[in-house]
């Protein structure tokens, strides 16, 4: 069955590559056309295009001489001519697939054909990378044709002002890293004026590294954040309590789900430390989330594996790129948590403001396609998730790399000893080694075994990442040895020295197997390209986390038995066949967790889609919102109505409260009275008090010119929205974190979150509602008309990790007058000075 598979899928791999040759045939075919033209040429080319498609043409009918166009002004401008397999590359990604291109391949040059067949729409195209660098990289280097071919270039940098984003987002194609895209969503999503805005609505994106962007980053959401004042004691006393306890007797550490829990032992131990009895009692809840966190960042959390701390600071390293994380924090008290251990200053914990995981974000493109060389063991993923067809690019050249069996040890020290002398004796010959590892502590390893053998070596890992791209440019070099994480320098083609064939090509050595064999299969792909020589080689030992984790227990009873030692690797089918087995067990487990996410972030999306509709409607409205505020209190009205005349008997009826509701939220005492509505049928009472509001939102529109009427209604709306919105996803979040409780009374977490959330949408619905009647009906607008951001400042938090963001001031209520702090707040909102303005 699996051979058949197999089959079916590779003759459809060359079904597909056989209709993209067609097309590749037909741009070959212009290609004397095209070097006919002048250099001036080719901006008139780029206006006839635009003409063609504006008067009906499609973007398929100008496919293959557009690509033609970009072919001629590549070899032009850069000295680079596409070979076929790029343009078959190319063809995929205008279609909305993923090119699966191998390192080396020149998937950058591939994409400037799609991106400016896209670009002739006038709407823009979006080019996403992993990082900054090679996002300015590329812009400034493809930039030079996209400018030959009369298109504007912009580059999405972190820390850009906004006319400077807005300026790069109105470029016909735009560069940038996934998580600015993404932040920039939610912004301008959070901004108080349409003018503020920084996108255009999302046509077409291309993602260079596409698994790593849609696959590895997936787990865990995108999330502006507003620091809460939370007391750091706390933390360090938990701390302190952490530091008392033992392993097994006082909690227990699983290392395949990396979770860690008291025992019954610890529980009691906690009381006795915390003078309480019941650590369990609903009042303790802080206080067991905080335990909780310390045990988590003292047992899980490894120091140069996980995070690095520079300067007193907790820096996170990405654990698929190695990189350092600068600027970005854990969430839920992590962070603090990590911060108390390492004895530094605890910072100010954070609350969700805004969300959205990189699957709902990407796939509000109307077309997105993506390029890597490692995709085809998660196309179903991409196929379920994104709607794209994964496609095998064939390479130029056919790949010589020697890809050797990985060598099995007894223990860690034996496979170090082992690496340390493979290199060491490829350096004595003069081949260039690149030395994989997983985490900085076994790369820092390495190092210190290689200074041991008199090898000179570069080191690249989240400690030195500054110079990534030089260190990896020289790899190739002969006698050249570099350690790095094994995602470092991704996007970055290491190119062979003089000489190098002959010994060789560039030695991959990998340290350990990653949990995900598209990683393993980048590290390899760093040597090979174009046809090079290169060879391939993993060491492992029975000591390996993915060993430990998946069962290397009989193996290492079967090592001993046959009496093996630590200079003696195993080369076995059957341990191959475990790793790989392991490998598929975490990927279906990372698959099912991605897919969790995006079913939790779902019901989210329909709300968040509602909102910021709205919000916009609201931003954008430039006609007045006075029917949608009066049916916003018509509404409240009818729900306070309903709810106190459900009697049959209209003599139990309370009237009263229904008064006292309208005194306290819509009119003043003089405007109408219990007398006024008795003897009276619900729909009648409602009419009258509807009478009277429009009577008096006449009278607020006559005290004012209709301009400052209209602001003030967008005013109260869009801080009521906001302020709502904020607290709602707040409240899904940590609805969120405790919903898998369910589960143990036989409920189906996702459903009781999809039940919890909608209602908790309604009842948000109902209080903007009454909030906004009451603001618009009871404030007195002074100098209150300047539209305010409801938080103090926000924090971009990516993958569960907090980004600092630019500071957002909330502007403070300008008063004519001294205010005492019992007394009402100015603003109108009903409550006590020190409790709103006044806090």
């Amino acid at each position: 069955m699996a051979g058949l598979l197999t089959k079916i899928f590779g003759d459809g791999n060359k079904k597909q590559l056989n209709k993209l040759q067609r097309k590749v045939d037909q741009i070959e075919a212009l290609e004397s056309d095209m070097e006919q033209l002048a250099d001036d040429d080719f901006s008139r080319k780029t206006d006839e295009f635009k003409e063609r498609y504006a008067n009906g043409e499609s973007l398929d009918d100008l496919l293959a001489e557009a690509f033609a166009v970009v072919r001629e002004g590549s070899r032009r401008v850069l000295g680079m001519r596409p070979f076929p397999v790029q343009l078959m590359g190319a063809i995929a990604l205008h279609e909305g697939n993923i090119a699966e291109m191998k390192t080396g391949e020149g998937k950058t040059l591939a994409s400037t054909m799609p991106a400016y067949l896209n670009a002739l729409t006038g709407r823009g195209v979006h080019i996403i990378t992993v990082n900054d660098y090679l996002a300015d990289r590329d812009a400034r280097e493809m930039g030079e044709l996209y400018h030959f071919l009369g298109l504007t270039v912009g580059m999405n940098g972190n820390g850009m002002t906004k006319e400077e984003k807005r300026e790069a987002y109105n470029c016909d194609i735009t560069y940038g890293t996934n998580n600015e895209f993404g932040f920039d969503y939610l912004r301008d999503n959070m901004v108080l004026y349409k003018e503020q805005m920084v996108q255009r609505p999302l046509p077409f994106a291309i993602i260079d590294e596409v698994d790593s962007i849609l696959i590895d980053e997936a787990r865990t959401p995108l999330i502006i954040s507003g620091s809460a004042q939370k007391s750091a004691s706390m933390y360090q006393q938990a701390n302190a309590f952490v530091r008392t306890l033992n392993r097994e007797t006082d909690y227990t550490f699983d290392e395949k789900t990396k979770g860690v829990q008291l025992t019954e032992e610890g529980i009691n131990k906690a009381e006795r430390y915390f003078s309480i009895e019941n650590l369990f009692d609903l009042n303790h809840v802080s206080l067991t989330h905080h335990i909780n966190q310390a045990l988590k960042a003292h047992v899980s959390m490894q120091r140069d594996t996980d995070y690095v701390v520079q300067e007193g600071e907790v820096i996170i390293v990405d654990q698929f790129t190695g990189r350092l994380m600068k600027g970005r924090r854990y969430s839920d008290g992590l962070h603090q948590a990590i911060e108390a251990k390492e004895g530094l200053q605890i910072q100010n914990e954070s609350m969700t403001l805004a969300s959205i995981t990189f699957q709902n974000f990407f796939r509000m493109y109307e077309k997105l396609a993506g390029m890597t060389g490692t995709a085809k063991t998660e196309e179903e993923e991409f196929r379920n998730i994104y709607n794209m067809d994964v496609i095998a690019i064939p390479t130029n050249e056919s790949i010589i790399r020697d890809d050797e069996a990985d060598m099995i040890y007894k223990s860690m020290e034996g496979k170090f000893r082992a690496v340390a002398e493979d290199i060491k004796q490829r350096h004595e010959i003069g081949q260039p080694v690149l030395v994989g590892t997983v985490a900085v502590e076994t790369s820092e390893l390495i190092s210190k075994l290689l200074k041991k053998a008199g090898v000179p070596h570069n080191i690249l890992n989240a400690k030195n990442h500054y110079r990534e791209a030089e260190i990896i440019e020289n790899a190739g070099q002969k006698g050249a040895v570099t350690i790095a994480t094994n995602m470092a320098g991704r996007g970055t083609d290491i190119k062979l020295g003089d000489g190098v064939k002959e010994l060789g090509g560039l030695a991959v050595i990998g340290t350990e197997r990653h949990e995900s064999r598209r990683i393993d299969n980048q590290l390899r792909g760093r040597s090979g390209r174009q046809g090079d020589p290169g060879l391939s080689q993993f060491y492992l030992s029975m000591e390996d986390e993915l060993m430990r984790r998946f069962g290397s227990e009989n193996l290492s009873s079967m090592m001993e038995k046959m009496g093996m030692d630590d200079t003696q690797p195993i080369e076995s089918k059957m341990v191959s066949r475990a790793v790989e087995s392991a490998q598929k067990r975490v990927e279906g487990n990372n698959f099912d967790a991605r897919k969790t996410v995006l079913s939790y972030d779902d019901v989210l999306r329909q709300q968040r889609d509602i909102i910021y509709k709205q919000r916009f409607d609201v931003i954008e409205a430039t006609e007045d919102l006075r029917d949608i505020v009066e049916g916003m209190i018509k509404s409240t009205l009818e729900r306070v109505v309903g709810a106190n005349t459900q009697d049959d008997l209209d003599e139990n009826w309370e009237l009263d409260s229904i008064i006292e509701y309208v005194h306290g939220n819509l009119l003043s005492p003089e405007d109408i009275s219990v007398d006024a509505i008795k003897g009276k049928e619900p729909d009648e009472i409602i009419d009258d008090i509807m009478d009277k509001v429009i009577a008096r939102y006449d009278e607020k529109e006559q005290e004012l010119s209709s301009e400052q009427m209209r602001e003030f209604e967008k005013v109260i709306v869009l801080r009521t929205v906001d302020t709502k919105w904020m607290d709602h996803i707040d409240q899904m979040d940590q609805l969120r974190q405790g919903i898998h409780l369910r589960a143990y009374g036989q409920n189906d977490p996702l459903q009781e979150y999809q039940a919890e959330g909608f209602q908790m949408f309604e009842e948000m619905v109902v209080e903007i509602e009454e909030e906004v009647a009451k603001y618009v009906m009871k404030a007195e607008i002074r100098d209150n008309l300047q539209r305010q951001e409801v938080v103090k400042n926000t924090q971009a938090v990516s993958g569960g990790q907090d980004q600092d963001d630019k500071k957002k001031s909330r502007k403070p209520y300008v008063k004519t007058e001294t205010v005492g702090r019992n007394d009402p707040c100015p603003c109108g909102s009903g409550k006590k000075y020190k409790k709103c303005h006044g806090a």
